[in-house]
């Protein structure tokens, strides 16, 4: 019997319909006015945290150069529940922007933040099949490196997450690496490649005064690394590339425009698995 690739086309897996739809309306009014009520400066090639409290904005800026950053994302209440990636990509695509919520680990599965604003979103796809904001790559770390370069590099995005968590919550890093978790790749110009779909990256067009705005569905705990890949456009993890700060600023939404709003309930699934 001869072989042939099948005919079949392709079926998006998960009908996203019955999803809330994006309501650009309340977003922009609870925007429109809001006053900026605190701000970390996450330094190039280190780790930073903030808080949201559930309601309010964050932005993270480009403020002098080309940089990527790596975003972790807990319950403030919880660190259990967390930003799942996986299931991101799954309910929206590869690559996020305006409009995307960043969804929860199970068995919490809810909306946890929502990209209210992208100054990069009209890059959308370029010839390489490459798109911004990714939720496809991990993060640099240093086990993947040390497999493969024979060295300890203690800035991978990892270790500078691991370094700010630690700092929170007052533990040793051998304690709370395990809630260090699959990022969203801010800023981050990435995809496959065509002929051997290798995941790629390359020099991101971010610039000073661009930013990705979002809006904390729940209480959140944020942490952000400035990557030491620079723009990711040479090199991965080293001391040599290029590489800058970002700016996190946290504003409180205007007066009276969250009347009515609660946040999002945790997965109704009773949780018994047919037991």
């Amino acid at each position: 019997m001869s072989k042939s690739k099948t005919p079949a086309k392709p079926i998006i897996c998960y009908s996203v319909e019955s999803l809330p739809t994006f309501d650009k309306v309340f977003y922009d009014n609870a925007r429109d006015g809001m006053e900026k009520i605190d701000e970390v400066l996450v330094q190039p090639r280190d780790g930073s945290t903030f808080n949201v409290p559930a309601g309010h904005f964050f932005r993270i800026n480009s403020i002098e150069g080309a940089q990527v950053g790596d975003l972790n994302l807990w319950n403030a209440n919880d660190l259990n529940e967390r930003f799942f990636s996986g299931k991101t990509r799954q309910l929206h695509a590869s690559h996020v922007t305006t409009g995307d919520r960043l969804w929860s680990n199970l068995p919490g599965l809810r909306p946890v933040a929502t990209i209210t604003h992208d100054t990069l979103e009209w890059y959308g796809w370029d010839e390489d099949g490459a798109g911004i904001h990714d939720v496809i790559g991990t993060r640099c770390d240093p086990y993947t490196n040390f497999m493969l370069n024979g060295i300890d590099y203690h800035h991978c995005c990892h270790s500078n997450l691991t370094r700010a968590l630690a700092t929170h919550t007052e533990k040793a890093t051998t304690e709370i690496e395990h809630h260090v978790h699959d990022v969203l790749n801010v800023f981050m110009c990435t995809g496959f490649t065509l002929d051997t779909h290798q995941y790629f990256m390359k020099a991101s067009p971010v610039r000073p005064g661009d930013f990705i705005e979002f809006f904390a569905e729940i209480d959140l705990l944020g942490a952000l690394s400035a990557c030491p890949g620079g723009d990711c456009g040479s090199s991965h993890s080293d001391d040599s590339t290029p590489c800058y700060p970002l700016l996190v600023e946290i504003f409180k939404p205007s007066e009276g425009s969250l009347d009515g709003w609660s946040s999002p309930s945790p997965s109704g699934y009773s949780r018994t698995h047919g037991v």
